[in-house]
């Protein structure tokens, strides 16, 4: 049984330039998909050929089993949403929602309750008859969305849509949109450079760079077990720290930073005696200390910087000429000071083989 949309083959050039080299993407129905990638990596491209405002080089793009290559983008059951909203000035927000059941001859009585009915949905019960210069922009995008889910899409797709609001706002949508998204059941493709949003939001993340697709896998998947060193090095903070295989059988290797290393074995690549590999810890799994910790592999660095967050902070020093980063908790700040010496320590289970 095929995927929901399929996109197979899809490459898209403009001149000399390749934006997407060879796209294949499945998503199954009502999955929440989040593109994910830096500018200029394909991810909005993608989007834009799946909604039909651009046409595909080559490849084929499917909904439910049906082809959308010959479609223009009115007829393709999609709804969008954009950073700028794109709101009708002189219309009020019932008005907006109600303008593609405007377009698809939906009757202005029938068509305007049905919008009143999703602009509740979205919380703005009693907004309906504001103009959106009398909406804040957590409203107008909340209005936005409600006018590309009144139709009944088969697919919603949002584009970069929390950019332009302020730090809290944002958390508090990212929110809300999940929250809809799972009471509509519709399947939604959901573009950001954020990663934060991409991990707190997404059943799946798909991450694009340079035209192609890196990894598509679920949050913890992609940040626990990148598959490339891109991804390690693109998704949250990383160390990542050259070393070779020296025995495969037993999960070991030897690194200029670490020294002899013992690797966790889940998920890990398949690796062979005298591989070059990257080896990949997440600040978080490396704890300080004044003297080496029993029973943990260790070895010492010279703190430069401490980043304080508040409730955590970041220590960024130096071990054999290889920049080293560790998360603490915010009360251990206290005890450490720029210039001080100490160890770095980690389980075996915190240490994950890259090949590619």
């Amino acid at each position: 049984m095929s995927s929901y949309l399929q996109l197979s083959g899809v490459n898209k050039t403009f001149g000399n330039f390749t934006a997407l080299g060879h796209i294949d993407l499945e998503i199954e129905k009502g999955e929440f998909v989040t593109f994910l990638g830096p500018s200029g990596s394909g991810k909005t491209t993608t989007l834009m050929v799946i909604a039909g405002f651009e046409d595909a080089t080559r490849g084929e793009i499917t909904v439910d089993g049906q082809s959308l290559s010959h479609l223009a983008p009115q007829e393709r059951n999609i709804g969008i949403v954009f950073q700028n909203y794109a709101l009708f000035p002189h219309k009020t927000a019932a008005e907006n929602v109600y303008f593609p059941l405007q377009m698809r001859k939906v009757g202005k009585k029938a068509g305007l309750k049905k919008a009143e009915e999703m602009l509740e949905l979205v919380g703005l019960s009693g907004f309906a008859h504001r103009l959106p210069k009398e909406l804040s922009g957590g409203q107008q995008q909340r209005v936005a969305l409600a006018r590309a889910l009144v139709f009944e899409p088969d697919l919603l797709l949002l584009d970069e849509p929390l950019g332009a609001l302020d730090k809290n706002l944002r958390e508090q949508m990212q929110i809300e949109i999940k929250r809809i998204q799972k009471r509509l059941g519709v399947t939604t493709i959901f573009v950001t450079h954020d990663q934060t949003e991409a991990m707190s939001m997404s059943d799946r993340i798909v991450v694009f760079s340079d035209g192609a697709i890196e990894q598509a896998d679920a949050p913890l998947e992609i940040y626990h077990r990148p598959a490339t060193r891109f991804v390690a090095d693109f998704i949250g903070e990383s160390n990542l720290l050259p070393a070779t295989i020296t025995d495969a059988g037993t999960r070991r290797a030897t690194s200029p930073v670490l020294g002899d290393v013992t690797f966790g074995a889940e998920g890990c690549p398949q690796v062979s005696d005298g591989q070059t590999v990257d080896l990949l810890i997440r600040p978080e799994h490396l704890k300080l200390s004044r003297d080496p910790k029993e029973g943990r592999q260790n070895a010492q660095m010279q703190i430069e910087t401490i980043v304080n967050y508040g409730d955590n902070a970041v220590v960024i020093g130096h071990a054999s000429d290889q920049q080293i980063r560790v998360r603490v908790p915010g009360a251990d700040v206290v005890i450490l000071k720029e210039g001080d010496t100490c160890h770095f320590s980690w389980t075996e289970d915190a240490v994950f083989v890259l090949t590619e």
